[in-house]
């Protein structure tokens, strides 16, 4: 038997319930490879899965947390042997199918990367989705002809899981960093991380009638969306490119065409959860030689099984910090 986080269901009232319990391995899921977890994370829909689902959660019971790292204890599938590391991050796992809060998981081995060299389970969850999405963002920025030295690039609700790591690792590259925050008191942390410039979130929340404002940014990793972003289109430099990581300010985009037809601007759509094989393999490699160690680790709240469902609660209300590494043996 082992620890897990569980989330009961009632079905008359539809409230859920998260509470650690014990569970066994026959109560796991189909899959080619057991994993023993180190730690998991905590992400916006992590706090969905721990709290009312957010349409998520297909069937409860339910072991929330998309991510996890570990070491292998059993498969059947010839890629991975027992001893061997592996970090797992979305495919809907968490969601559809049980996640990392738990000491044990079991999942399709398609899901699995190996840990690479440089990084620990530790480390690779202080990274998680949130840090696998900025590279995801900082390479596809790259892959467009972003490079140090054509100006600042901005990086959008710089405070959070993704900007924290974007800012550090963009900062890591030589580039020229501007954060925009809403919270004034995490201005010295985003400098800690390499930010060079904090921009207060009002001065760029607000629409605009002109379609076009004075050439700015030579890039953007915006995990904000709505009109945030409509207004950053029209500032970035001719050619430029914005990542699109995120909608914490809304799904919708009040913005024109006029920034894609006068200025050859490029949005760019990142998905973490389906990204083939290839290219979380290079997104992981790239993290392993880009991101500074010792700044991950200023991002770090560490955490126990027992503590998510109020840090399930936090990161909906957007009180997060940075990056929550859960140790589910702790």
């Amino acid at each position: 038997m082992f620890n897990a986080l569980i989330v009961n269901k009632d079905e008359d009232s539809g409230q859920t319930r998260a509470e650690v319990a014990q569970i066994g391995l026959d109560d796991l899921p189909e899959g080619e490879v057991t994993v023993a977890v180190d730690y998991s994370t905590v992400n916006y829909k992590d706090g969905l899965c721990i709290g009312p689902g957010g349409g998520l959660v297909r069937n409860y019971p339910h072991v929330p947390g998309i991510d996890f790292a570990g070491t292998v204890e059993s498969s059947s599938d010839e890629r991975y042997s027992p001893g061997d590391k592996v970090v797992l991050t979305g495919w809907r796992v968490g969601e559809a199918h049980w996640g990392g809060y738990a000491q044990k998981a079991r999942v399709r081995a398609d899901w699995l990367v190996p840990l690479p060299d440089g990084l620990d389970t530790r480390a690779a969850m202080a990274v998680g989705t949130a840090g696998l999405t900025a590279m995801l963002a900082v390479v596809a920025l790259e892959d467009h002809g972003l490079a140090p030295g054509h100006g600042p690039v901005l990086v959008t609700g710089a405070a959070g899981g993704v900007g924290s790591v974007a800012t550090a690792i963009l900062a890591n590259l030589g580039y020229e960093v501007a954060g925009v925050t809403g919270r004034p008191e995490t201005a010295d942390y985003l400098k800690s991380l390499g930010a060079a410039r904090i921009v207060a979130r009002e001065e760029i929340n607000e629409t605009t009638k002109r379609p076009l404002e004075g050439e700015t940014w030579s890039g953007c990793v915006d995990a904000v969306g709505g009109a945030m972003l409509a207004r950053v289109l029209g500032q970035m430099k001719y050619g430029a490119s914005v990542a699109a990581v995120g909608l914490a300010g809304g799904a919708a985009l009040p913005a024109t065409v006029i920034p894609f037809l006068l200025r050859g601007v490029n949005l760019l759509g990142i998905d973490s959860v389906m990204q083939p094989y290839d290219n979380r393999l290079r997104a992981w490699q790239r993290i392993a030689d880009d991101l500074p160690m010792a700044k991950l680790e200023q991002m770090i709240q560490p955490a126990s099984l027992g503590d998510l469902p109020k840090l399930g609660a936090d990161i909906l209300q957007g009180r997060i910090k940075g990056r929550v590494v859960v140790d589910v043996n702790g």
